[in-house]
């Protein structure tokens, strides 16, 4: 098991740096009782310094040879291995205090942050390896040419710290882009937040659908309930650079009109 080929479709780039792999855990400071989900354990690079800092450890693993793998490395009784598709898993099913950690495969990260924002209430803290530029995308702020419906949506709901770089030769096979490793702290019930969630969410991916555009065209369907002045954003203004209070105060004036359209 030591060759396992990584696989595309897995999106399989395995980490091996010892040094990185430290850095990491020291990030995430694992503690003995801590309730530990790990997404994408792999070779168990990181699977082997969490295991032996926690008393339980959960990982989810699609791929069933590495499942293997792990079986005969770990005790069962210490670690609980979830065969699964992770955007699949319904995490409720662990309760609350939730610390979710992972090496995430970088073809489904973004539907997976997005799958992840529905547990918040229940999430302590999330520690993610990710491509550089997704998590530059998820830290940007108003005028950035990065700043979209990612920045928007995940800062709605986490407070997202950037730690630090990782190189591509860091893994085996070495991915063709830089990666970054990311603490995402979910925000407390007293955060600015949205009526209406789905109403915020329609809101916010139909304003950067065509980022180019000035929000008065981009909006259009809807500009006979939008007063501009109280929202405080121009109606000249792009989707790039209305920040995330604008957008909660625009989501609440069109809420009573798009609530009813969803029913």
């Amino acid at each position: 098991m030591q060759q396992h080929q990584a696989r595309k479709r897995f999106g399989q780039n395995f980490l091996h740096d010892e040094g990185v792999i430290h850095q990491i855990v020291r990030a995430i400071d694992p503690q003995s009782a801590d309730k530990l989900i790990e997404i994408g354990p792999g070779m168990s690079a990181l699977t082997q310094p969490l295991f032996q800092a926690v008393d339980q450890l959960t990982v989810v693993e699609i791929d069933r040879d590495l499942v293997q793998f792990l079986q005969k490395k770990y005790a069962a009784e210490k670690l609980t291995i979830i065969s699964a598709d992770v955007l699949t898993v319904d995490f409720a099913q662990f309760g609350d205090g939730l610390r979710i950690v992972g090496n995430l495969p970088y073809n489904i990260s973004s539907p997976l942050l997005f799958h992840l924002m529905q547990y918040a209430d229940q999430i302590v803290d999330q520690h993610f390896m990710l491509q550089k530029e997704v998590i530059d995308r998820m830290a940007a702020k108003p005028g950035d040419p990065l700043y979209g419906r990612l920045s928007v949506m995940l800062q709605s709901r986490y407070r997202i710290i950037k730690l630090f770089d990782v190189a591509p030769e860091s893994f085996t096979p070495a991915p063709k882009v830089i990666s970054a490793v990311v603490r995402m702290r979910p925000l407390k019930a007293d955060r600015p937040q949205a009526k209406d969630a789905a109403v915020f969410e329609k809101v916010v991916a139909q304003a950067f659908s065509q980022r180019r555009k000035m929000l008065r065209g981009v909006l259009a369907q809807w500009a006979d309930h939008i007063d501009w002045d109280a929202v405080g954003i121009a109606p000249t203004d792009r989707a790039d650079a209305v920040g995330l209070s604008q957008f909660i105060a625009l989501s609440d004036m069109l809420t009573p009109l798009l609530a009813k359209t969803e029913k």
